[in-house]
């Protein structure tokens, strides 16, 4: 890479827009570094990681052509990328395109095509990797921004293991400015994207320091309120009372409601040992632990974060008590004296919370004792961010930055509020943006005076993540509202311990990057020799699937006594290879009652026409719902599978022209039978009058002893589905054994019976009684069970509709919660 003139005061550079970029010595070597070799770029907040990436980018598109891809993770930062790079770039705007969720998936398919450098967010090229919509063949440059999100089922990750094994010429530059809690948590982001590099800078060095700004940090501690206390008091008697039950259930000997989410985890795994040996204490004691969770939320809605926010949440519970699928737990809750005797006082209590004042206070001396222009207040709660919003206009102009979805009682933004919202925010247009976490991770707004935290945050990286919104062009001011003897001095100590280990772990990553750099080679090193060592013992087997694919002419056939590892069963019993090989029906015929192209070689084997299985892979269909499952992207990084994404009217998986697949975990299957739920059996009829063969996969362990239902019950159901729907029903332990098994069914059904994928079907119309009981079961989400019990008592919808609390308290099984309910939902004003 050629590096930059140390003298110059911007950067020049091929396709670098002239005078554009300020020339920083510290961006250039990081720049040459990340352009040698797949690199981890570890730079603090506000110091410019973005221009390291683009300068890398700028390279490798002048030096080795083809096309950048730069991911972030939220829509916002994504969007904020984009148009910098444009105005740094000398491309089109046209060759800088935008893939979020926003952008339709045949749109995305076709902007890939001619786009230079494409900014998304992970999920978005996740869903379209797995849906074969693009390649990253030809991506000469990948970037992974806050690339300490790359841990466990995180989207990077996928997406880094198919741009390595799919891009013919690689390049990975992963960035953050906090990659890790630790070195393991930094060499498992490593790992987890292929990076062999770590090049660090912090604010020590020489070349950063003068661009770097002081930013204290206050913390105000805050003392509650009497009252406020007293309602706290009350709740925590109750969560004492539910773990006393919980000790007599001998699963723990903690009785203090400041009780931590460690041994609440401890507890919930004692609970479900009792429950996998089919003992009722398993589920009585699941049932209190709930009531402990959901009551220690309240607790920190009253201590940390405000009154009103304690309101809403008791709300929700009671609305959520009202419903005819309401927990126990829950229908307890609302009904515990001294719960509802803190709800009383939360109602009476006519103020929110000390914290409103203090913050109120804060604003009104940097923006107006100290001439300041832009404030940002960090909380937890969006019910916080809400109230605050409230509380703050009428003395600031503010306004809110939270994310996309909808939760209870809340609206949320979408990804055009929230650009237009950072624009009037950079223009000063408003002062105060009272922001979620949404906004923590690299959004650029330059020249923050304050930056206030409603509440401490429990880790590092965050508080990292939030304190970078100040002090990058002048001194900043970061203030932490801490309540005294309250969940914040936990959080307190554990960010502050963190945030000191974690700068003594940035300074020692650079002392020590070399190191790291040696840790990383051997780690690729051992899995080159495991690689190798498997490939070596496999001599036999590759030799006898060698033969397999000389008889069979595909690779997936196997001889009679071979089992699915390649070990003699000794009994003559055929392996899982020597099915996937045979003919997918037990005559000429096919479902549909065509002769099928088949002919039997000497071997035993089906050898098909029309079809060559190298040339023309094995196409599996999945629902875009299936996505929250790892089984498609699992199924898209094998050889020989292709995958494709559709929303599916039928099914979860089509798997051939009359092949379709409705998969369920065992949890799923067991609200079938536990909550009233009909749906699985609908999905099934649907199934059935669609596609010749449905099959039916029921995942996870344990089926008979997951929950206390008899065994007759989980057998009729499962009798139901084989006899009256006509569906096969088939048994995987996990995730890894249901993508094996789609991939057998969908190799037999298209490289042995030679049948083609197709989608087809549609949901079946709801019969007139059907629609009868869906629009009365959503009455207050009263259920299809109480629906079908309210239309047989009273004949029709208008007659449930027009009948008074008495009437509705004279049917079996409604109770005055559900009447109440009821009446409320019908007779209520609209009031949108």
């Amino acid at each position: 890479m050629a590096t930059t003139d140390a003298g110059g005061e911007h950067v020049e550079r091929p396709l670098v827009t002239p005078e554009f970029l300020e020339n920083r010595r510290y961006q250039a070597e990081l720049a040459e570094t990340a352009s040698a070799g797949h690199t981890l770029v570890c730079l603090p907040t506000g110091l410019g990681k973005t221009t390291v990436s683009l300068l890398v980018t700028a390279e490798r598109l002048n030096a080795v052509g083809g096309k950048s891809l730069m991911l972030a993770p939220t829509k916002p930062l994504v969007q904020q990328h984009a148009e910098f790079y444009r105005e740094a770039l000398e491309l089109d705007d046209e060759d800088v395109v935008v893939f979020t969720g926003e952008v339709r998936p045949d749109d995305r398919a076709a902007l890939w095509e001619d786009a230079r450098i494409v900014i998304a967010t992970p999920q978005v090229v996740e869903n379209d990797l797995v849906g074969n919509r693009i390649s990253l063949a030809d991506v000469t440059h990948c970037t992974f921004d806050e690339c300490h999100r790359a841990t466990g089922d995180y989207a990077y990750n996928y997406i880094a293991d198919r741009y390595h094994a799919d891009a013919e010429d690689p390049l990975v530059t992963g960035m953050s400015a906090s990659p890790g809690d630790d070195e393991e948590a930094i060499l498992e982001v490593c790992e987890n994207l292929g990076l062999a590099e770590v090049a660090v800078m912090t604010e020590n060095d020489a070349d950063v320091a003068e661009y770097t700004h002081d930013t204290s940090v206050d913390w105000n501690r805050i003392e509650l309120p009497e009252i406020v206390v007293e309602i706290r008091d009350a709740i925590n008697e109750v969560i004492e009372d539910r773990l006393d039950q919980l000790r007599e259930l001998g699963v723990t000997n903690k009785s203090s409601a400041d009780i931590s989410e460690r041994e609440i985890q401890q507890i919930q795994g004692q609970l479900r040992d009792l429950m996998n040996n089919d003992q009722s204490e398993g589920y009585q004691g699941m049932s209190l632990l709930a009531e402990v969770r959901k009551l220690r939320t309240a607790v920190t809605y009253v201590e940390t974060q405000s009154v009103e926010s304690l309101r809403r949440y008791f709300e929700r519970l009671k609305e959520a008590a009202r419903s005819s699928g309401a927990s126990k737990a829950d229908q307890r809750l609302v009904s515990e004296p001294k719960v509802r005797e803190a709800m009383r006082k939360a109602e009476s209590y006519n103020d929110l919370h000390p914290k409103f004042r203090q913050t109120r206070m804060l604003l009104a001396e940097t923006l107006g004792i100290e001439n300041g222009e832009r404030v940002i207040v960090f909380t937890e709660s969006r019910d916080t961010a809400e109230t605050l919003v409230d509380f703050l206009s009428d003395h600031f102009t503010t306004q809110k930055f939270v994310g996309q979805s909808d939760t209870d009682g809340s609206e949320g933004m979408t990804q055009t509020q929230q650009q237009e919202t950072l624009d009037r925010f950079r223009n000063g247009e408003f002062e105060v943006l009272v922001s979620t976490s949404v906004a923590e991770e690299g959004l650029d707004v330059p020249e923050v005076d304050l930056v206030l935290f409603y509440e401490p945050v429990p880790t590092a990286i965050r508080a990292i993540q939030r304190k970078g919104r100040t002090g990058r062009q002048a001194e900043g001011r970061v203030v932490v509202l801490l309540a005294e003897d309250t969940r914040d001095e936990a959080y307190f100590w554990k960010a502050r311990n963190d945030q000191k280990r974690m700068k003594r772990e940035l300074n020692e990553l650079k002392s020590v990057a070399a190191e790291l750099e040696a840790r990383l080679d051997q780690t690729g090193l051992d899995e080159y020799e495991d690689a190798e060592g498997t490939a070596s013992s496999g001599t036999d087997e590759a030799e006898t699937a060698t033969r397999k694919s000389d008889s069979t002419g595909n690779g997936r056939g196997s001889t009679a006594n071979t089992s699915a590892d390649g070990s003699d069963n000794g009994d003559g019993q055929a392996g899982l290879d020597a099915f996937a090989a045979e003919s997918s029906a037990p005559d000429d015929e096919g479902a549909d009652g065509e002769e099928q192209d088949e002919a039997t070689d000497d071997e035993g084997t089906v050898a098909t026409a029309g079809r060559d299985a190298e040339d023309d892979p094995v196409e599996i269909v999945a629902d875009q719902r299936e996505l929250d499952s790892n089984i498609a992207r699992d199924l898209s990084t094998r050889n020989g599978i292709e995958t494709r994404l559709e929303t599916l009217a039928v099914g979860d998986y089509v798997l051939s022209d009359r092949v379709v697949v409705e998969r369920k975990t065992v949890a799923d299957f067991m609200d079938t039978l536990t909550g009233g739920d009909r749906s699985m059996f609908e999905q099934v009829g649907d199934a059935t009058r669609n596609y010749g063969r449905p099959v039916v996969i029921i995942e996870g362990e344990d089926l008979f002893g997951a929950r206390n239902v008899h065994h007759k019950a989980i057998q009729g159901a499962l009798a139901s589905l084989a006899v009256d729907f006509g569906a096969s029903v088939l048994r995987t332990s996990d995730e890894d054994e249901t993508a094996d098994l789609l991939e057998v069914i969908a190799g037999r059904e298209q490289e042995v019976a030679d049948r083609e994928v197709s989608v087809h079907g549609e949901k079946q119309s709801k019969t007139l009684p059907e629609q009868q009981e869906y629009v009365v079961a959503s009455i207050a989400e009263v259920g299809p069970v109480t629906a079908r019990t309210l239309l047989e008592a009273f004949g029709s919808v208008e007659a449930v509709m027009t009948a008074d609390e008495d009437d509705l308290l004279e049917v079996s099984g409604i109770g005055d919660v559900t009447a109440d309910r009821i009446r409320e939902v019908i007779a209520s004003d609209y009031e949108p």
